[in-house]
């Protein structure tokens, strides 16, 4: 699924192209992409209609389009769940229908502008989907409720980091696993937990209850910098699953030191770096900078 830096690089892409349109009409061709939205598609067409587009958020992993209705009363967000595989895409109007598209959204031109862009939602596998929720207010910022529970990112201006390392430290599990609970830190998924973890030296299976301070302030440090360096890279992608809104891929793949790299020779010390199973998916790290610690009797 894509983390914080491919979200980004998508919420960037709006922003750029949707800010201030308004939706004329919406176009809902697969039921699954709207499953989200209890009242159904024709429901979440209704509400869509007439709106205008206010801001492009993102809260660690989560997307959303604040939009604005003519006769809305309550703050409203247009949230996106990108899956597996799904891409928001802005594409010239008359542009030729995509394999796997799944909603079709068009918008009005601005003054002197012969057509507007469409916005559309592709997703070959169906794991995404769209969901109109309002806003609610938590700690000053609003957020639609499906995302209210998620903790700040690393990247967001208003990240405590010392409240993180205290919450991370007081659990009873392995690090890796806190690094990836976003109720504590979003944003960070597999990739970005892996190659923080080698930048941190660190093994994933460290307890967080012995674990200092130093070392949660490193490997949030060095999930901080390995997202941002994704970021200016336009993120990770690994298929033609993942793309910007104009359709090109990131490329950060090239610079990973950690996930993917199994048996290739660690950049830092020249040991062949492994694969563990973990949580149905794969750690990658290195057996001689990261040792695993000792099993507690």
């Amino acid at each position: 699924m894509p983390e914080l830096p491919e979200v980004e690089v998508v919420r960037r892409g709006l922003a750029e192209h949707l800010l201030g349109r308004i939706v004329t009409s919406v176009e809902v061709r697969h039921p699954r992409a709207v499953r989200r939205h209890v009242a159904g598609a024709d429901d979440l067409a209704a509400q869509l209609t007439g709106a205008r587009v206010l801001t492009a958020d993102r809260r660690g992993k989560y997307l959303w389009l604040e939009v604005e209705g003519p006769a809305q009363r309550d703050r409203t967000a247009l949230v996106v769940h990108l899956g597996m595989s799904g891409q928001m895409l802005v594409q010239p109007a008359g542009a030729p229908d995509e394999k796997h598209l799944r909603i079709r959204v068009r918008l009005r031109p601005h003054d002197g502008e012969p057509d507007a862009p469409e916005l559309r939602f592709v997703d070959q596998r169906t794991f995404g989907g769209w969901a109109v929720e309002p806003l609610v207010e938590v700690d000053g910022a609003w957020l639609p409720r499906p995302v209210a529970h998620i903790a700040r990112d690393p990247l967001d201006p208003a990240f405590d980091l010392e409240a993180v390392v205290t919450a991370l430290r007081k659990r009873r599990t392995e690090l890796k696993r806190a690094l990836l609970d976003q109720t504590l830190v979003s944003g960070i998924g597999n990739i970005y937990a892996d190659e923080a973890l080698w930048r941190a030296q660190l093994h994933g299976r460290r307890p967080t209850d012995v674990i200092s301070r130093p070392q949660v302030r490193t490997v949030i440090g060095a999930a901080t910098e390995v997202m941002t360096a994704a970021l200016a890279q336009g993120g990770t992608s690994f298929d033609a699953l993942y793309v910007n809104v104009n359709g090109a891929s990131g490329y950060f793949d090239r610079s990973l030191d950690a996930y993917g790299q199994q048996d290739r020779a660690c950049a830092r010390c020249g040991a062949a770096i492994v694969r563990e199973q973990f949580m149905n998916r794969s750690s990658f790290s290195c057996p001689h900078c990261q040792p695993p610690p000792r099993r507690r009797r």
